[in-house]
């Protein structure tokens, strides 16, 4: 059985950090992908980052400068968010999948996804 759990959302003012993790359990080292998601109230869902296998990493425009994603030998997955701003408000999702696609994935891609975790920034 597979779980991906977040944690480390939270309240904060603009310009304060974050660090988000999602430990993964199951057959974590099968990952091929691992990947933070965001949606907003009456948005949809927007990939934010993502880690291969391989440690290469893809960001959204919108965080390239101030979200870094890593990932431990684990498989713990983590977000540190900088500099954070309020359109960053948004339930953060993590995601996995064992399928050979990372660079070109979309959503329906990621056969494993966590509960969420709240980010809320105030100005």
């Amino acid at each position: 059985q597979v779980q991906l759990v977040e944690s480390g959302g939270g309240s904060v003012q603009a310009g304060g950090s974050l660090r988000l993790s999602c430990a993964a359990s199951g057959y974590g080292s099968r990952y091929y992908c691992m990947a933070w998601f965001r949606q907003a109230p009456g948005k949809d869902r927007e990939g934010v980052a993502r880690i291969r296998y391989d440690g290469y990493t893809i960001y959204a425009d919108s965080v390239k400068g101030r979200f870094t994603v890593s990932k431990d030998a684990k498989n713990t997955l983590y977000l540190q968010m900088n500099a954070l701003k309020p359109e960053d408000t948004a339930m953060y999702y993590c995601a996995a999948t064992e399928r050979g696609v990372c660079v070109g994935a979309g959503i329906s891609d990621y056969n494993y996804w966590g509960q969420g975790t709240q980010v809320t920034v105030s100005s």
